[in-house]
């Protein structure tokens, strides 16, 4: 019987079936039909056997130069004696081959090969062979299942087929040797086009080390062999030809991979890129497969000129699939380089702070993602630079795997939020540090740390501008949880990929609109120039009319030790005084957010910890010896006994209280800045005040004020006492002086000009707006402001602290005794010991020294008349003058001595350091 079909139809919609099933190998291809034997009635015919085939006649016929085979198969009922006659009709290019199975299951005895145009005859097709007993041979029963669910949605649930090595004596083919070289290159064609698409051909299969259920070896792609027997000429190309199909196969099991969640959105956007070019291979191989059908003249020559674009295109990609492999330590290499993900600290506990689980070995396992990936892409491209099909496929990855980034990118940049759920953008975010926390205590972890870059994980393309993004988004995060951004509203016309033209111009316009929104929010919305004019009255002693009358009223309980000082009750001081009408405090909005409270740590000890803090934390073995060696007499073992010595006044200072998001600029290490200069002007005020009370004793207690005619010595004594103090007083003055006048003053009026000030010449070039100012600017220059007032009042060195110290001391200790001497001196004067005018006075101002025993009548009427006082005071004692002048040489020695030394450390460390500091 003869029938008649389209050329490629039956054939081409075979192969389909058979390319995309994917759940058995391949039998022996109809490209390459062999005549089958028939099989007798009396034969034993094993089911659903291979080896047992129905009986079939055989017909060829020559149709354009290409021989048809048309095949009718017989079945035959022996109880009803009925034949079903069934066509199948195969088109082919190879010669005919006929197979025979003996009794023992052994290959078939090969009829011969039929030349194109040969026909058979279906007589000799049915010819029996000499009856031999047939024994039942076992079933080839290959099974598909279905593989559990993975993350990835597009990959393949069906599982992998067997591989050929696997196939039943009887579907082995025919050796490659008993073929002609003309037949061997159709029987390779044939292979290949199945090869090309990922299933083993009759003589092109696996290497035997070869596992496909091992995924680190799918990954790296499988190695082909062939046959024995095959020409050399045929194999050269062959082998070529086979490098396509290793590619293309690693590509796959990489798609699958790098497809699930975990790998990111960019690792997706990279894959579904490489599938569509996996999608434009396949047809190529259907094109391929056509030409194979309906043309006479295809040859294997022919099909590797096809695929020479496709190959060199498949290589590119699989090399860079294998480096991101690499990357990911899933082609074995060594993890040396993947044992980092323990230092990153922060990511851990933020992981078990949401609840998350430590999986065993997950923190020495690193991911290539994100950044990392698009690094590669970008490097590849400049590697490949001279290579024009390599470059456009490369600019093509890396335009649709960047396409996920520019979208995060834009949302950070317009948004001021992060949707990044796979850790992949260069932006990371602390979520634990909230908003919430900084209304009780302000600190600058929210600035610093809640948004930090991913210094690795930093595309090249924005290397440049990583700054720029980081602190546009900040900004603009502000500004949305000031509720200044709309984040409903979608960003339109912006760049989608890295090459756009627009992409640089739309970091910088939006930079510069997150920082004009950010300032405008700060000293428009938030009136950051008030605030800072207010912590000026409160913190720098300006315009303190108010702290003048706070000393007064709160002095008694200022005087008393740091542990026994009530808070409360100088609190109450404090608000009744900034309430006081006519006072400048009385009209501060801000006056509310004063607080006072009490430091128990002295300020000399402070600071010293704070300057000698890098010669702590210096590596050395002898770290206790190093400690005691930058200790200064202030803060050695006495330190203790010195803070529980403190007054109120030594201790005290105001906490500012500031709200959201001025807290960023007046952050706690800029208040902790404000408090150490307020401490050290009130110090310095509270020695004046003390100096000041020295002076009016020696113009009131009338052991200074009388004049002694009959000594000389104690008068002259008297005037280098009041010189003594006079020179204390001006020195304090006019240190208090440099420090408000000299120091505070200009670098305040220039840290406010920086805060008001606006560049005349923005926004006048083309492009996108230039920024004069920056909230960073800003911030650095306000801790700028507040380091130099701390440098230049003596404050941040050592040695100047040192002696500093040391002169403030003797002018507080001279203060003091001075005032203890008003009672000392009247004995020490021989004209006025002993005198009524004496008596009375020390009556009347030193009650202490009355007897105890005697009644408050009799020592009130004694006071008026003839007043009793103690011997030690109404007796004259001459060695009084010898111990007065020995005091005072001391004082004088000890005050003029330090006095030289800080003036002398001022002239070197103006010609070194500060030039400030010069005379």
């Amino acid at each position: 019987m003869s029938s008649t079909a389209n050329p490629g139809s039956t054939a081409y919609n075979d192969r389909r079936t058979a390319a995309t099933s994917g759940a058995k190998p391949r039998v022996p291809s109809s490209r390459a039909a062999a005549k089958e034997r028939p099989i007798s009635s009396g034969d034993i015919v094993p089911e659903d056997s291979a080896s047992n085939a129905p009986q079939r006649s055989t017909t060829s016929h020559r149709v354009n130069g290409y021989s048809r085979n048309t095949t009718e198969r017989q079945t035959a009922r022996l109880q009803s004696q009925v034949t079903t006659r069934e066509r199948l009709q195969v088109w082919t290019k190879s010669p005919i081959k006929s197979y025979a199975v003996d009794g023992n299951g052994a290959d078939a005895q090969r009829s011969g090969l039929q030349e194109r145009g040969q026909t058979s005859s279906p007589v000799a097709a049915i010819a029996p062979i000499p009856n031999k007993e047939k024994v039942a041979l076992p079933p080839w029963k290959p099974q598909a299942s279905l593989v559990p669910h993975t993350t990835a949605p597009l990959a393949s649930r069906i599982s992998l087929p067997p591989v050929a090595s696997l196939l039943p004596a009887p579907l082995q083919p025919p050796s490659l040797q008993q073929l002609s070289p003309h037949a061997q290159e159709l029987s390779i064609l044939d292979d290949l086009l199945y090869v090309l698409m990922g299933f083993e051909g009759q003589y092109i299969r696996y290497n035997e080390s070869y596992k496909p259920s091992v995924e680190q070896e799918r990954l790296a792609g499988p190695s082909f062999r062939i046959l024995p027997g095959l020409d050399p000429s045929l194999g050269d190309l062959t082998n070529s030809v086979l490098k396509m199909a290793t590619y293309y196969t690693a590509l796959e099991a990489f798609v699958e991979v790098q497809s699930r969640e975990e790998f990111g959105a960019i690792n997706h956007a990279l894959c579904a890129s490489i599938r569509k070019l996996l999608k434009d291979y396949l047809v190529l191989i259907s094109q391929l497969e056509n030409q194979y059908i309906i043309n006479e003249s295809f040859s294997l020559h022919v099909l590797h000129l096809h695929t020479l674009p496709t190959n060199h295109m498949l290589f590119q990609v699989y090399t860079l699939a294998q480096e991101i492999l690499k990357k990911n330590a899933l082609l074995g290499e060594d993890l040396d380089e993947s044992i980092d993900g323990f230092d990153d600290v922060d990511n851990i506990l933020e992981q078990l702070r949401e609840g998350g689980v430590l999986v065993p070995g997950g923190m020495t396992k690193t991911m290539c993602k994100g950044g990392n990936v698009l690094r590669l892409l970008t490097d590849r491209l400049a590697y490949m630079s001279g290579d024009p099909a390599a470059r456009t496929l490369l600019q093509t990855l890396l335009r649709d795997a960047s396409r996920p980034y520019m979208t995060m990118l834009n949302e950070w940049l317009h948004h001021g939020g992060i949707k990044d759920p796979h850790a992949e953008f260069l932006i990371k975010e602390q979520k634990s540090i909230r908003r919430e926390k900084l209304e009780d205590d302000y600190t600058d972890e929210y600035w610093e740390k809640r948004y930090t870059i991913r210094d690795p994980d930093v595309p090249p393309q924005l290397e440049a501008v990583k700054d720029k993004v980081l602190l546009a988004g900040k900004y603009l995060n502000v500004v949305r949880e000031c509720g200044g951004v709309d984040i409903s509203t979608e960003v339109h016309d912006v760049p989608k990929s890295f090459d756009d033209p627009r992409f640089l111009d739309n970091i910088n316009g939006a930079y510069a609109h997150a920082n004009s929104s950010l300032l405008s929010l700060l000293l428009t919305t938030h009136a950051l120039p008030a605030r800072l004019q207010s912590m000026k009255h409160y913190f720098f002693l300006d315009h303190s009319d108010f702290f003048t009358y706070f000393l007064d009223l709160s002095a008694s309980e200022l005087k008393k030790p740091v542990r026994q000082v009530n808070v409360s009750k100088l609190q109450s001081l404090l608000d009744l005084v900034l309430r006081q009408p006519g006072s400048i405090a009385a009209q501060d909005p801000f006056k509310e957010d004063v607080k006072v409270q009490m430091n128990d740590v002295g300020l000399t000890k402070f600071l010293m910890g704070v300057v000698n803090v890098r010669g702590i934390d210096q590596d050395d073995n002898d770290s206790s010896n190093t400690a005691e060696k930058y200790r200064t007499p202030a803060t050695q073992a006495s330190s203790t006994e010195e803070d529980n010595a403190m007054t109120g006044f030594q201790a005290l200072e105001f906490k500012f209280s500031v709200p959201f998001p001025l807290s960023l600029v007046i952050s706690s290490k800029t208040v902790l800045r404000y408090q150490i200069l307020f401490r050290y002007l009130l110090s310095m005020r509270h020695l004046e005040n003390q100096l000041l009370n020295s002076w009016e004793d020696h113009n009131k207690v009338l052991s200074w004020t009388h004049r002694s005619k009959e000594d000389r010595k104690l008068e002259m004594w008297k005037r280098r006492a009041w010189t003594l103090r006079s020179r204390m007083l001006v020195f304090v003055q006019q240190f208090t002086y440099y420090c408000t006048a000299e120091v505070i003053e200009p670098n305040w009026q220039q840290l406010m000009a920086k805060v008001n000030g606006h560049d005349e010449n923005n926004d006048r070039g083309p492009g996108p707006p230039k920024v004069s100012r920056t909230v960073d600017e800003l911030m650095e220059d306000h801790v700028d402001f507040l380091d130099t007032c701390l440098k230049e009042c003596m404050l941040m060195n050592s040695k100047l602290l040192r002696v500093l110290s040391k002169v403030t001391n003797a002018c507080t200790f001279f203060a003091n005794w001075t005032h203890r001497l008003s009672r000392e001196l009247f004995p020490a004067d021989r004209s006025l010991v002993n005198t009524p005018a004496a008596n009375k006075y020390i009556a009347q101002h030193f009650p202490s020294h009355h007897h105890k025993n005697t009644p408050a009548s009799t020592s009130s009427a004694a006071a008026s008349t003839n007043p009793s006082v103690p011997a030690s005071l109404s007796t004259y004692d001459p060695t009084k003058m010898e111990w007065l002048d020995d005091m005072v040489n001391k004082y004088e020695d000890n005050f003029n001595k330090h006095l030289k030394l800080l003036l002398d450390a001022l002239d070197y460390f103006a010609a070194t350091e500060t030039v400030a500091l010069g005379r």
